[in-house]
């Protein structure tokens, strides 16, 4: 299976790993570190060190209970490390839900368009005439996109999260959508799918959807999972309580961030989106010895 990008076409026979650079400083697990142009390019660099396939660049935070953050904010904070992280050889995304950013993203040669809300959000007031993801993405010859699942949005989704058995809910909405674009135009094999963990879910619905990931495989879309240091994991570790702030920092939940990444991949994940990259890459290393042995 490949998944092709505006300016590569990755191999998904082996499991990629997207390094997460939030030059943000507000985001729930490194907000601040990689603020500004020059340290969020030192990090890029660094992730690509520690083995990391793709760069996921972003400039808003999502966590929950975020507010929006402007436009032409959003625009200041990544269009200058995006400008320079297309130079690195390596396929570059950009995480964002906004159709103008998107089109300035990939004026600039970036390769996917990582999209929390699926393409769907329209810039309100937006003139002439209203543009929404879908567009931006059905226009171009040939970008990359992960859609992912988000139960309402950033500054709710976790006061009302989903109802039921999120499961054929989650797939239901990706096929959809995925559906819709391929009516526009685009590409199967451009199209990348996320559950969403963490987007209006609780943890036994998160753990639900780790569990039962093959079901989401049956649309034949690559999967991309984003467990990386999320509070779910903190819950389940016994360092908080769900629906109070976890005892165990963000920074602190690399251990069962890579377990969590480790058995998204045997059940069939193709990309898993992470911040402790050199420590992934290793725990696969692993899994990949033992799915393909060395002959003696």
């Amino acid at each position: 299976m490949q998944w092709n990008t505006s300016r590569f076409l990755v191999d998904l026979t082996n499991p990629q790993v997207m390094g997460i650079v939030n030059v943000t400083p507000d985001s729930f697990s490194d907000g601040g570190q990689h603020a500004t142009t020059t340290a969020a390019l030192r990090h890029c660099e660094e992730l690509l060190q520690d083995g990391a396939d793709i760069l996921d660049i972003g400039g808003e935070s999502t966590r929950p209970g975020a507010r929006p953050l402007p436009l032409e904010e959003e625009l200041a904070r990544v269009l200058p490390v995006l400008r320079e992280a297309v130079r690195l050889g390596v396929p570059v995304s950009v995480d964002t839900y906004k159709p103008k950013v998107m089109q300035a993203a990939l004026d600039l040669g970036v390769d996917i368009i990582n999209d929390i809300w699926a393409l769907r959000w329209t810039e309100p007031n937006a003139a002439p005439t209203p543009m929404d993801g879908m567009q931006v993405v059905a226009r171009h010859p040939g970008c990359g996109v992960c859609l992912m699942h988000m139960h309402r949005e950033p500054l709710t989704m976790q006061v009302a999260p989903m109802a039921g058995d999120v499961v054929p809910q989650v797939l239901s909405f990706l096929q959809q959508i995925a559906q819709q674009l391929q009516g526009q135009g685009v590409q199967k094999s451009r199209i990348v799918i996320d559950p969403g963990i963490g987007f209006g879910k609780t943890v036994a619905q998160n753990f639900a959807l780790l569990a039962r990931q093959s079901e989401l495989l049956s649309g034949g879309y690559p999967l991309l999972a984003g467990w990386s240091r999320k509070s779910s994991l903190a819950v389940v570790t016994g360092s908080s309580q769900e629906g109070v702030v976890a005892s165990l920092a963000a920074h602190e939940r690399m251990v069962p961030s890579v377990a969590a990444a480790l058995l998204a991949v045997e059940r069939g994940a193709s990309i898993v989106r992470v911040h402790d990259v050199r420590e992934t890459v290793q725990a696969l290393q692993v899994l990949g010895a033992i799915r393909s042995p060395a002959s003696s």
